[in-house]
């Protein structure tokens, strides 16, 4: 028997770009700019559906990592962390606490997504516990109630809906101030200056050879020294109705790009030698909750507010000028993430638009509906996979490999 063949041909496959596989263990991935290392094939069968699963009321992402698929959601006031099979989505453990809902202009519940860690899985409630897990079993390791340890007065308008960012040994937080914690006993080891609540998640970004810290406070724009939580700059970014909802996002060479909805627009920043300038603003790009994607100098998103004001477009725009390059219509609100260079938008009715990233124009390669009810939160892509959930808790599992 002539074994050649199939060597050849199982070589050509095992070096194939289409049988990459990547965990996505936290928001926005695991670069934390909403874009997976894996590659779509040019055939997309959207109708694959492998599982689904009720999860509760909310609008935490999914985080996919060591075979497990975990999120959040609210059922009969209390908040559940769950931990399903990432083959067949079987609960493997969950956890449940009393939980404030907070219906406040949408249904509620939960906006933090899981964030996976070796061994340990970090979550944020709604009303503010911070809660560590063991990833395997759903122990939990320590916890902490952060609106009393931050001395707040009142839960934030909008609840506690950034997620847990990991570096090293540190766990960072929002509560007002930042917060550093360590990850293994939750130890304080600081805490910036106060502001109001960011509902986004920090980033860490790289500027004259070292990491920093941005986030997106209420107030604007914070830069902070992660090592100690020293504030290093600052720029007033606020809008009408007090909410910055979006995490900033690292583009290269000591810059951030940032932009937040209701008409305030988008902005590109440079951190250099201790200062922070604003290169340009305009209102080309207004992201609501869903940030953009940037690919080959040019940022993705929806451009709009989800309830209000003016129509709602997918908008691509120039990173280096802010220039707008296109908008597509009739999507109303929804999300997007990134798979090589292709475009993977979930809209806020449920449908599923797979097209190439590019500054021409955007032209969906296939289209399909697969979810009902409210959709807002950013899809994932893992191992194959496509995760989307509603606001109501129906997550689904979709294969695309």
């Amino acid at each position: 028997m002539n074994l050649r063949p199939l060597i050849l041909s199982l070589s050509v496959l095992l070096s194939s770009p289409l049988l990459q596989s990547e965990d996505w263990p936290r928001w926005l991935g695991p670069e934390t700019n909403g874009i997976s290392g894996e590659v779509l094939p040019e055939q997309v069968d959207l109708t694959n559906r492998v599982w689904t699963a009720e999860i509760g009321i909310g609008f935490s992402s999914v985080s996919v990592a060591g075979g497990r698929v975990y999120s959040m959601g609210h059922r009969d006031g209390e908040e559940t962390v769950s931990c399903l099979s990432e083959a067949d989505g079987s609960l493997l453990w969950s956890d449940s606490y009393e939980a404030e809902l907070m219906p406040n202009l949408h249904e509620g519940g939960p906006g933090a997504t899981p964030t996976v860690d070796g061994d340990h899985v970090y979550t944020m409630s709604k009303d503010g516990q911070l809660r560590v897990y063991e990833a395997d079993s759903g122990a939990l390791v320590w916890k902490k109630e952060m609106p009393a340890i931050s001395g707040m007065r009142e839960i934030p308008e909008w609840g506690f809906t950034a997620s847990p960012l990991i570096e090293g040994d540190t766990v960072f937080v929002e509560a007002g101030a930042t917060f550093a914690f360590d990850k293994k006993t939750g130890e304080e080891l600081w805490r910036s200056d106060d502001y109001r609540p960011a509902y986004g998640t920090p980033q860490l970004f790289e500027a004259d050879g070292r990491a920093l810290l941005a986030v997106l406070k209420t107030d604007g724009l914070v830069i902070l020294d992660p090592a100690n939580g020293k504030t290093l700059a600052f720029s007033m970014w606020r809008t009408s109705f007090q909410t910055n909802s979006t995490t900033p996002l690292s583009a290269g060479d000591g810059r951030l790009f940032i932009s937040t909805g209701y008409d305030q627009g988008c902005a590109l920043f440079r951190f250099s030698e201790g200062k922070l300038s604003k290169l340009y603003e305009n209102k080309n790009m207004c992201n609501h909750m869903g940030n953009s994607v940037l690919i080959d100098g040019c940022l993705y998103g929806f451009d709009g507010t989800a309830h209000r004001g003016r129509p709602v477009e997918f908008t691509a725009i120039d990173l280096e000028t802010g220039e707008k390059k296109w908008h597509f219509e009739d999507l109303k609100y929804g999300s997007v993430i990134a798979a090589g260079q292709d475009l993977i938008v979930l809209t806020e009715r449920g449908e599923i638009l797979i097209g190439p990233a590019t500054p021409a124009g955007f032209e969906a390669r296939v289209r399909h509906s697969i979810l009902s009810g409210r959709c807002w939160t950013p899809p994932v892509l893992a191992n194959g996979v496509i995760y989307a959930r509603n606001a109501s808790g129906m997550l689904v599992a979709i294969r695309v490999r």
